[in-house]
């Protein structure tokens, strides 16, 4: 059963102290095969060139495709196998929005996609990635 949106609050809070706070994620929405999170990039999210890194948009997609995931295999611990990534415009930064959903599944596996919008609404970069069960968290 999915969880209630009062443990996604507990999930979001617990997940500050790890890579997903380093970056500066927030959920959005989370629903059965789709996940919506925003990030407010700063200097800190820029490259050398004054653009927002390629690395942070790749975390975005991964962590975005795997929230929704956690609400699809409830209690399953799923790992990337697989992360692709089309970079289409730069960004120098502001709020983005990362959109995923489910492409396939079968009993231990996923594919999603995902998209990144920048403040205009402009498409940033699309991905997809390859996700599987491993075992079940402790």
């Amino acid at each position: 059963m999915p969880p209630e949106s009062d443990d996604w609050a507990q999930l979001e809070e617990k997940a500050r102290s790890t890579f997903w706070g380093t970056l500066g994620c927030e959920v959005e929405y989370v629903e059965l095969e789709k996940a919506a999170v925003r990030l407010v990039c700063s200097e800190r999210h820029l490259n050398m060139g004054g653009i927002v890194h390629g690395g942070v948009l790749a975390s975005l997609l991964d962590n975005t495709m795997g929230l929704a995931l956690m609400r699809t295999f409830p209690g399953e611990l799923l790992v990337t196998a697989q992360l692709n990534i089309h970079y289409l415009a730069p960004s120098q930064g502001g709020e983005l929005r990362c959109e995923a959903s489910m492409v396939h599944r079968s009993r231990r596996t996923a594919t999603m996609e995902a998209h990144i919008y920048g403040p205009d609404g402009e498409r940033l970069a699309w991905g997809s990635g390859a996700f599987r069960a491993v075992s079940t968290p402790v």
